[in-house]
């Protein structure tokens, strides 16, 4: 009995842990997919794939994009 008093609050606070990581992935993913769609690109073509990839492939899709495209060059591929 003492065990199971002691087990709950655990479960509840992994719980809560998940939805705030879940919450976090969301706004990351969010912000690649609103970061991607206001760079400029030096092709049209090339910003349509990035927002394909990150829409169809989730946070991995965004993490991808933050690492390939936003690190390297945070104002934009093309410099008009």
């Amino acid at each position: 009995m003492a065990f199971s008093v002691l087990f709950w609050p655990v479960i509840a606070g992994f719980g809560v842990l998940a939805v705030l990581v879940a919450i976090l992935v969301f706004a990351f993913w969010v912000w690649m997919i609103v970061d991607c769609a206001r760079r400029e690109f030096g092709v049209d073509w090339e910003k349509i794939v990035w927002l394909v990839i990150i829409v169809f492939t989730g946070w991995l899709g965004a993490l991808i994009y933050f690492i390939v495209i936003r690190s390297s060059n945070r104002k934009g591929l093309a410099t008009k």
